[in-house]
């Protein structure tokens, strides 16, 4: 018999042979019994071998319909049956205890969302640095309530909640964060210090890290999309 509310994990994904076999094999190998979580993968008609590689280590692989990272996100939901959302990126790996710990959240408190914090997966000290500060400024923004830095790679939702809230933009950057503000709305948001998510930072080491975080930001400040910047589908070597 199931012992809490099930939970379904979306990851979505373009061209991720090279990383999405590691993250699948992170979240079957998880503390949480297997038949109480499900995995969702959405593909964005991916020209490489992801779905291949994704089929037997996922639950469902769907074929993206909705533009974005956020669409993607929007079409795993709707197509999930579990009543706790979270979501994930291809190149991330989650920590053997981390869908547990997203259930006790939901289960103990009272809230619509939950997010945690990112460590690099590659070594480095300016990689460390680089996610440490930012892990700083999320938490100092949380306090303040300012802002919640909730990355689509470590969330999670409520998905009655999530849907009623209008679920993700469909923007090229920000839609994580601008789907809190929304969120913040309908009930509580929790940011778990020990809700922690390896990161890939093979976009800093590609593009660059200062560049990067600009561009971003740019786009960010635009509203989500920008003709001068593209940060989503970029092509990884």
């Amino acid at each position: 018999m199931m012992e809490g509310r099930m939970v379904s994990v979306i990851i979505p994904a373009y061209n991720e042979e090279a990383v999405i076999g590691r993250c699948l094999s992170s979240l079957n190998d998880q503390t949480l019994p297997r038949e109480e979580y499900e995995i969702i993968v959405v593909d964005g008609n991916s020209k490489d071998r992801t779905r291949e590689i994704a089929a037997p280590l996922a639950d469902r692989v769907l074929i993206q319909k909705s533009p974005r990272v956020g669409g993607a996100r929007n079409d795993g939901v709707l197509a999930a049956e579990g009543e706790i959302i979270a979501t994930t990126d291809a190149d991330c790996i989650c920590p053997r205890n981390w869908l547990e710990r997203i259930r006790e959240n939901f289960e103990r408190e009272s809230i619509v969302q939950l997010y945690g914090p990112v460590f690099p997966i590659e070594d480095g000290l300016s990689h460390r640095l680089s996610l440490g500060f930012i892990n700083i400024c999320s938490a100092l923004a949380y306090r303040t309530g300012a802002l919640f830095y909730s990355l689509g790679c470590n969330s999670a939702f409520d998905r009655e909640a999530f849907i009623r809230a209008g679920m993700y933009r469909c923007i090229d950057a920000g839609d994580d964060l601008e789907i809190a503000l929304r969120m913040k709305k309908i009930g509580r948001i929790l940011r778990d210090p020990k809700l922690s998510v390896g990161f890939s930072m093979r976009r800093y080491e590609q593009f660059g890290t200062w560049k990067s975080l600009y561009e971003w930001a740019y786009i960010v400040a635009k509203g989500g999309n920008s003709d001068k910047h593209s940060y989503s589908r970029r092509e990884y070597r």
